[in-house]
């Protein structure tokens, strides 16, 4: 089975991408290494790879190289609120025009297409849990694209995973989603003040992201036109929650909680994630366990830290899924 990944070389491509080789199948990425990225390097060694540069907004080549494939993973975003404010415009021709496009070359054959949303769609939430039934209420640019671009998927029959906010190492590091910058903050500034505390957020380990698509492909058939959330049910954690977590594993992490600023970020929900498990699925990585290793991981890149890791971004400045 051949399968085209769009933005494969980022955070979340890279893991996906060495899950899908590792089960056998033909990975074809689609990216314009916008980052300077290189980490599809390594699966250059695999004939079953194939790296195409280029740029999802050029419909000419979309339309060229859809129908040699089978599935379809449009993962290629402009990412998180700041960016998407920064060029609306480009954020809505890349985190949405695409996905249309493709979904509109495509809503005649019998190929797949597999989304990756994110939980903010849900936007502040509501009472209770969030369900796949609850109500999207985007709060910003980048929640409206992804939702718009998941109704298209939808209609066509597709599979969409709204995921949690992802935490974990990749081969293309990010460091402003919010486990992965709070674990960065308590090995290098041993400090964090921390605003809107009660904030909830779900989390999930990059490496179950991949594992939830590697099912999906594998069950197609099965949960087409479905929409699932996708988390660890006991990791349903305000941000006070979180960074006390975190300070078991690295003991002089100092934390202080203030009300004199707000979070520009005021994603807050608890998200139920019952109907993914009720499929037999079930995640494989602890909260626990992707903190431990993500001290490993930046006591490795710590030395060299720099700006490509950011995406461009401050650290603790927004861009979190």
């Amino acid at each position: 089975m051949k399968i085209l990944i769009t933005g494969g070389s980022g955070y979340l491509g890279s893991v996906i991408t060495e899950k899908l080789l590792n089960n056998n199948y033909q990975v074809t990425i689609l990216d314009n290494l916008m980052y300077n990225q290189t980490s599809s390097i390594i699966f250059s060694h695999n004939p079953n790879f194939n790296f195409i540069y280029g740029d999802v907004r050029d419909k000419s080549l979309l339309k060229s190289l859809v129908n040699d494939f089978d599935v379809i993973i449009p993962l290629a975003a402009i990412v998180g609120f700041p960016a998407c404010d920064k060029d609306k415009d480009l954020a809505t021709a890349v985190n949405y025009e695409h996905v249309r496009f493709i979904c509109d070359l495509i809503k005649d054959s019998n190929k797949r297409v597999i989304y990756p949303n994110t939980n903010s769609g849900y936007g502040i939430g509501e009472d209770g849990e969030c369900t796949e039934e609850s109500p999207l209420n985007p709060i910003s640019h980048y929640g409206v694209t992804k939702v718009k671009a998941e109704s298209e998927v939808l209609s066509i029959g597709g599979i969409s995973v709204r995921l949690a906010t992802v935490f974990g190492s990749s081969p293309r590091m990010r460091m402003d989603l919010l486990v992965n910058e709070f674990v960065y903050k308590a090995l290098t500034d041993k400090y964090i003040t921390i605003f809107e505390k009660n904030f909830v957020r779900n989390y999930i380990h990059i490496r179950d992201v991949a594992n939830v698509f590697l099912f999906m492909i594998e069950n197609y058939k099965t949960y087409s036109g479905e929409v699932f959330n996708v988390g660890l049910s006991n990791a349903n954690l305000t941000k006070q929650q979180l960074v006390e977590k975190i300070k078991e594993y690295v003991p002089d992490f100092a934390i202080t909680y203030s009300d004199y600023y707000e979070d520009p970020d005021k994603r807050d929900y608890i998200v139920s994630n019952k109907k993914i498990e009720s499929t037999g699925w079930n995640p494989q990585h602890t909260l626990d366990s992707g903190i431990e290793e993500l001290i490993k991981t930046y006591t490795i890149l710590i030395q060299d830290l720099s700006s490509k890791y950011r995406n461009g971004f401050p650290l603790g400045y927004g861009k979190r899924t």
